[in-house]
C-alpha cells in the first residue's frame, strides 16, 4: 500500500516531466511545524474544559517532542501522534480549512512561491514528501499547485483516531525509500531531480537525488551541506 495521492494537474502521459522536485514541508516551505497543527486542534476542541486541557497537554509536551525529535524521528512519531488519540475524523477534517487559513498559509515562507514557480518553469514534477498528516496539507497542495504528495495518515476505528499511524510512516529513511519507488514507478530520473529540506533528519532523501538543497537548514544540515558543497538557500 502506498500513501501517494495524485493531486492531478491534467497533464497527459506524453507530456509528463522526466524529473521531479521533492519538498519537505515543515521548516522548509513553511515556518511552522507539526506542533502548531496539534496546538490548533487542541484550542478548537468542543467544550472549553476539553480545549483547555488539550492545550495545556500540548504545551507541556513541547520539550518532550523536541528531545524525541533530536534523538530519533521514529521515536518522535511514536510519542507525538499518540496525542491525536480519541479525536474524531470528521472534526479534524472540518477544521482543516481553518487550520490552513489561520496557521499554515500565513507561515508559508515568502521565497517558497518563487522557488516552486522556478521549479515548474524547468518542467519538473512538483512532489511534497511530508511527515505532516494528510488532511492538514490538502488545502496547501492546491494553493501551491503540487502535482503529487505523500503524507502520514492516522489510523481510525469507527471514525475515532487510535493515535497510531498507518504505514508507510513518512520520516527519515522511509522518505528516501518512498522517493526511490515513486521515481521508478513514474519513470523519473533521480539524478536529474531536486530535493529541498531544512532538517538533518531528511539527509537520506537529499542523498538520493542529483540536486540536493538545504533550505533554512538546522546547524547539522548546514554543516553537511557546506561539507558536500550543496546549495544553501534562505526562503526567510
Amino acid at each position: 500500500m502506498t500513501a501517494l495521492v495524485k493531486a492531478g494537474n491534467g497533464q497527459g502521459e506524453a507530456n509528463s516531466p522526466r524529473a521531479a522536485a521533492f519538498y519537505d514541508l515543515d521548516g522548509t516551505l513553511v515556518s511552522t511545524n507539526l506542533v502548531h497543527s496539534l496546538g490548533y486542534f487542541a484550542r478548537n476542541q468542543q467544550g472549553l474544559a476539553r480545549s483547555v486541557v488539550k492545550s495545556l497537554r500540548t504545551l507541556v509536551g513541547v520539550p518532550l517532542f523536541l528531545a524525541a525529535d533530536f534523538y530519533s524521528r521514529k521515536v518522535f512519531n511514536n510519542i507525538f501522534f499518540k496525542r491525536y488519540k480519541g479525536e474524531s475524523k470528521d472534526r479534524l477534517r472540518y477544521l482543516c480549512e481553518e487550520l490552513f487559513e489561520e496557521v499554515i498559509k500565513p507561515s508559508i515562507r515568502p521565497g517558497a512561491y518563487e522557488l516552486i514557480a522556478k521549479s515548474k518553469s524547468l518542467g519538473l514534477r512538483q512532489v511534497l514528501v511530508t511527515g505532516a498528516l494528510d488532511y492538514t496539507v490538502m488545502p496547501l497542495i492546491e494553493h501551491l499547485g503540487f502535482d503529487d504528495y505523500v503524507a502520514n495518515r492516522l489510523e481510525f476505528v469507527d471514525g475515532i483516531a487510535t493515535g497510531r499511524l498507518l504505514p508507510p510512516v513518512m520520516a527519515s529513511a522511509t522518505k528516501a525509500s518512498w522517493i526511490r519507488v515513486y521515481a521508478e514507478r513514474e519513470g523519473l530520473s533521480l539524478s536529474d531531480s531536486y530535493c529541498y529540506t531544512d532538517s538533518m533528519s531528511d539527509l537520506p532523501m537529499l542523498s538520493v537525488v542529483g540536486h540536493p538543497t538545504a533550505v533554512n537548514p538546522d546547524m547539522r544540515l548546514r554543516a553537511t551541506a557546506i561539507r558536500h558543497d550543496w546549495p544553501i538557500v534562505d526562503l526567510s
